[in-house]
C-alpha cells in the first residue's frame, strides 16, 4: 500500500505597486519557498495566483495595499475564492533592523497573514459602498476647491481698487461668487490695466465657484439615492445625515461582516478607548489610530445632539455635574454612538 501525502497549503504574502506586484510563498511552517515578481495587470494577477498555486493549494493571501495599488489583486483573489488577508506595512522598528526591500515586505506580509497577526478581511470593493466611496472623494475635492476659490475672492476684494472694492466690501459669502461671476472686465485703450487683470481673476473665480456648486449638486443627488437603496435604516438616526452615513458605509466597506464585533467598529473608527494603565495606576488614554473620517463623523452627530436633542443635553449636564470635562462627555458620547451606529450599518 503507498500512502501519498496530501499537498500541503501555502500561505502568500504580496507587496503591491502602480506597475508591479512582489509575491513570496510560505509553507505551513514559515519557511520560504520562492519570491517573485509579476505585473500588477489582468495578466499578471492570474500568472500570481497560478504561481502561488504551483506549490499547493492556497489557504489564504496577505496583500499590503488592499485600499490603493492592491485593490485590483484582492478583487482578482477573492473572485477565485481565495482568502485575502489585509496586512498593514511592516514595523518600523523590524525595518531598521532587517532593512527594506520590495521581497522583504512581501516575505512580511505572508508571515503576517500566516501567523494570525493580520487577520482584518480586506474591503470588497465591488457594491454599492465602493460606488458611494468613489462619489464622495469627488465630492470633498470640489468642497476643497470652491473653499480656496472664495477664499482668493475675497483676498483679491481687499486688494482690488478702491473702486472696485467698495462694490465687494459688504457683499455676504453666499452671494460673493455670483457677484463676481457678473464682473466685466473691459480691455480698452487706456483703462487701468490692475482693474481690468483683477476683474478678470475675480470673474474666473466666480463662475470656477458656481461651476464646483453645480457638480456637487449633481454629486450630492448620486449620493442620496446610493444611501438611501444602501443603509436606508442609518438615515433615521438622529443627526445623521446623507454625508454622514456616507463616510460611515465607506470605512465600513461593501462587506461589514468583516467587522467581528461592535467593540472593532468602535476601535475602527478610533472611539475605543485605549487602556494605559502601569504599576497602580489603572487608566484609559484616547485612541488617536482608527479611520479619522469616520471619528470626525461620529463627533458631528454628536456635536448635532447636543445643539438639539434633549436626552443628550441633559447627559452632558449629568455628566459634568459628576466632575468630568466637556471632551471627555463628548468622547463617551462617540462611543455610544458607534455603538448605534453598527446596529444600523447592512448586514449580508
Amino acid at each position: 500500500m503507498t500512502i501519498v501525502d496530501a499537498p500541503r497549503a501555502v500561505t502568500g504574502g504580496v507587496d503591491t505597486h502602480l506597475d508591479l506586484n512582489v509575491a513570496a510563498a510560505l509553507d505551513l511552517v514559515g519557511g520560504l519557498l520562492e519570491v517573485a515578481e509579476f505585473p500588477a495587470t489582468a495578466a499578471g494577477h492570474r500568472r500570481l495566483l497560478g504561481w502561488l498555486a504551483g506549490f499547493g493549494p492556497v489557504a489564504r493571501v496577505g496583500v499590503e495595499g488592499t485600499g490603493s495599488y492592491g485593490a485590483g489583486l484582492a478583487r482578482h483573489l477573492r473572485a477565485a475564492g481565495v482568502e485575502v488577508v489585509e496586512v498593514d506595512r511592516p514595523n518600523r522598528q523590524a525595518r531598521r533592523r532587517a532593512g527594506k526591500s520590495d521581497p522583504l515586505d512581501a516575505i512580511e506580509a505572508a508571515r503576517a497573514a500566516l501567523s494570525g497577526r493580520a487577520c482584518g478581511a480586506a474591503k470588497t470593493r465591488d457594491g454599492n459602498v465602493e460606488a458611494i466611496r468613489a462619489l464622495v472623494v469627488a465630492k470633498r475635492s470640489a468642497r476643497s476647491a470652491k473653499i480656496q476659490a472664495l477664499n482668493q475672492i475675497r483676498h483679491l476684494s481687499f486688494t482690488a481698487p478702491e473702486e472696485l472694492r467698495a462694490r465687494l466690501k459688504d457683499v455676504s459669502r453666499h452671494q460673493l461668487a455670483a457677484r463676481a461671476a457678473a464682473l466685466r472686465p473691459r480691455q480698452r485703450e487706456g483703462a487701468d490695466p490692475v482693474m481690468a487683470a483683477t476683474k478678470t481673476a475675480l470673474q474666473i473665480l466666480g463662475r470656477r465657484v458656481l461651476a464646483l456648486d453645480e457638480e456637487k449638486a449633481r454629486l450630492d443627488a448620486l449620493l442620496a439615492g446610493l444611501v438611501t437603496q444602501t443603509a436606508p435604516q442609518l438615515l433615521t438616526l438622529f443627526g445623521v445625515g446623507v454625508d454622514t452615513a456616507a463616510t460611515l458605509l465607506v470605512t465600513a466597506g461593501d462587506n461589514p461582516g468583516r467587522l467581528r464585533s461592535e467593540a472593532a467598529w468602535a476601535h475602527l473608527c478610533g472611539t475605543a478607548p485605549i487602556p494605559a494603565s502601569s504599576g497602580k495606576v489603572t487608566r484609559w488614554r484616547l485612541n488617536r489610530a482608527g479611520d479619522r473620517q469616520a471619528n470626525a463623523a461620529l463627533w458631528g452627530v454628536v456635536i448635532t445632539r447636543l445643539r438639539n436633542d434633549p436626552r443628550t443635553q441633559a447627559y452632558m449636564t449629568r455628566r459634568l455635574a459628576e466632575g468630568r470635562s466637556k471632551p471627555e462627555v463628548i468622547r463617551i458620547l462617540k462611543r455610544y454612538v458607534a455603538r448605534e451606529v453598527y446596529r444600523h450599518l447592512p448586514r449580508p
